[in-house]
């Protein structure tokens, strides 16, 4: 049933990013698992980030159920597409059931997307991550998969507005070797590891990445120590 659903939202999805006429490159989708469970685990920039880590799955064949926060799930429009493809509601206030939930898709042979920064990064850099992720993949006995986006923040950020008119921006979508996650040890060890290999996807991402900023109004979707205006971590924190 679910897939009743699920196939059918991608095909839109990818009619409208064909619509848009963006640029999308992918590459590393082979070290996705074609069979058994993972946790797929993504930087945060865009509120489309979900999307397109979805479909650097498809390659493999595997559709992936995100952990996203409730809300989404009470959406009139979205709420029900969301429940129809088998995605996993987070209310922060009890984790536990969106954990247990997550645990049992990935007993079951699913691949479970996380985003361990748990909100969008408005500085577009890593922030630190959670470590919800390594304790899933330790207790169900999976893989982690590491994933970095890049040019998602141009569509639709936190802060900005929406951006679907059809101005070509392209995508770039980096997928790295899993990150195995012991029992033996640490969760807070194998986060590091994993929050290390996603940094390094992540600046594999914005070398391959084809454009700059026309001029120096475009340069909010770039990071300051990249030398655009984004804010810095630190100004985010402050402003609160």
């Amino acid at each position: 049933m679910a897939e009743l659903v699920y196939r059918p939202v991608i095909g839109a999805a990818r009619t409208f990013f064909k619509a848009l006429d963006l640029k999308i490159d992918t590459q590393g989708s082979e070290h996705i698992p074609k069979t058994g469970g993972a946790v797929l685990v993504s930087n945060h920039i865009s509120y489309l980030d979900f999307i397109f880590s979805g479909l650097a799955a498809l390659p493999q064949k595997r559709l992936v159920r995100f952990m996203a926060k409730e809300s989404v799930f009470r959406h009139k429009v979205s709420g029900p597409l969301m429940r129809g493809m088998k995605h996993i509601p987070v209310d922060r206030k009890q984790g536990e059931d969106a954990y247990a939930h997550a645990l049992a898709s990935l007993r079951s042979g699913e691949i479970v997307g996380v985003f361990p920064e748990a909100t969008i990064s408005e500085s577009f850099t890593l922030k630190s991550f959670k470590s919800g992720a390594a304790r899933l993949a330790q207790e169900a006995g999976v893989p982690l998969v590491p994933m970095a986006l890049w040019g998602t923040q141009r569509l639709w950020t936190k802060g900005r507005p929406r951006s679907f008119k059809r101005n070509h921006t392209p995508i770039t979508i980096r997928v790295g070797e899993p990150v195995e996650a012991p029992t033996d040890q640490y969760a807070g060890a194998i986060t590091r590891r994993l929050r290390e290999r996603v940094q390094e996807l992540l600046e594999a991402a914005q070398r391959a990445y084809p454009v700059r900023p026309k001029d120096a109004s475009d340069t909010w979707w770039v990071p300051a120590h990249l030398g655009g205006t984004a804010p810095t971590a630190a100004e985010v924190r402050e402003r609160g």
